[in-house]
């Protein structure tokens, strides 16, 4: 007998719609190919922004789970030139308009705000097909099958649901990003610790970049942003740790040694992590029974709003699906129609467009222009 509504991809977006349709009484099932929500770290620090990432948790009802993991003063900021010099310090306003939070306990209340059962771990997609009527199959990689009235892909760049809709796969951006971590800073790396101060340090220049936050627990987590096509990062052996992690502090060379060391200081081996992009006018026609949110429909680079808009995503569709209790289609052609005009917007900051780290305009001086103008804003 089909399932309600089966989403697959138990990330944040996922989760959020779980959530939302479990608020309305909706009945929902969702598949994720990790063996449990343990099988592996979930990322850094995200800055929750009040304009749709908080609205997608009020309306899944858990605003004050969300306040209860909030890390104070993180939302402050440094503005690094590449020689060390400290050209902008902005400390956090204390006003929550974007407060932050580690991944993972944001992925956990969203868990634990389920019925047990509701996530199925261990089941990853092998294949996905049309039956008609609205109605698809999702195959899984053990041969078992489920048959669905809605299916929603909430499962990522490399989605198996998305070919239902869209012909789309996501073209390499041009830039990587490599992680670092340097653990229990304020005593082991106490140069580094500094400069990253309470919040964020971000050293910007064109094609290149060092950004870094302190995550909870004393730790600093960097990324490290390289303009360069994949076979200049193939050339290089990431399963020698110390290999690795000497060429890629060669393409900072010359940099100020408190900035160099979030490389150089790496307590785990680095981890090179390719960005990919979908086409920015991503849009598919609309397909009875299936749908899209998060990175399976609109994958960007790194901007600060993917996991916002995943969640909004997930929010915004539950309450559609919630509000035509008569029939689906409806509520999916709403929802689909105001996501793609959200997904067509220009990558920007509180309003201020960005430029990408390829830009001549990625500089401590157009970050600090960029600042000024919020302030302007703001006032």
């Amino acid at each position: 007998m089909p399932t309600p509504v089966t989403i697959i991809g138990a990330g944040l977006g996922g989760l959020t719609l779980a959530r939302v349709l479990h608020v309305h009484g909706i009945p929902v099932t969702v598949y994720e190919a990790e063996s449990s929500p343990t099988a592996r770290t979930q990322g850094g620090m995200l800055d929750i922004h009040g304009y749709n990432g908080q609205l997608a948790l009020e309306a899944a009802d858990l605003m004050d789970e969300f306040r209860g993991i909030i890390l104070e003063g993180r939302q402050a900021m440094r503005v690094f030139d590449p020689d060390g010099t400290l050209l902008h310090e902005m400390a956090d306003d204390g006003t929550g308009a974007r407060p932050e939070v580690q991944r993972g306990e944001l992925r956990q209340i969203l868990l634990d705000s389920l019925p047990a059962g509701t996530v199925r771990w261990g089941h990853k997609v092998s294949g996905t097909r049309t039956l008609g009527g609205g109605r698809h199959e999702v195959t899984f990689a053990d041969g078992a099958t489920v048959v669905t009235n809605l299916l929603v892909g909430a499962d990522g760049a490399w989605s198996r649901v998305r070919p239902l809709l869209s012909a789309a796969t996501p073209a390499y951006v041009g830039q990587s990003v490599v992680d670092t971590y340097l653990f229990d800073a304020d005593n082991r790396h106490p140069v580094a610790a500094k400069a990253v101060g309470d919040g964020a340090l971000i050293a910007p220049t064109p094609g290149k970049e060092i950004f870094a936050h302190r995550e909870k627990g004393d730790t600093l987590h960097a990324y490290i942003g390289l303009f360069e096509p994949l076979d200049w990062f193939d050339a290089i052996d990431f399963a020698d740790a110390a290999a690795a992690t000497a060429r890629i502090a060669q393409e900072f060379d010359g940099w100020a040694p408190e900035l160099t060391a979030l490389i150089t200081d790496t307590d785990v081996p680095p981890v090179l992590r390719p960005l990919y992009a979908l086409p920015a006018e991503h849009r598919w026609d609309r397909t009875p029974g299936v749908t899209l949110l998060g990175d399976a429909a609109h994958l960007t680079a790194p901007n600060g709003e993917g996991a916002n808009l995943a969640m909004y995503d997930g929010a915004e569709l539950g309450k559609a699906i919630a509000a035509h209790p008569d029939g689906i289609e409806p509520a999916l052609a709403a929802y689909e129609q105001a996501m793609f005009a959200r997904g067509g917007e220009p990558v920007t900051f509180e309003g201020v467009e960005l430029h990408g780290m390829d830009s001549e305009d990625n500089t401590a001086q157009a970050m600090l222009k960029m600042l000024s103008e919020l302030g302007r804003q703001a006032t």
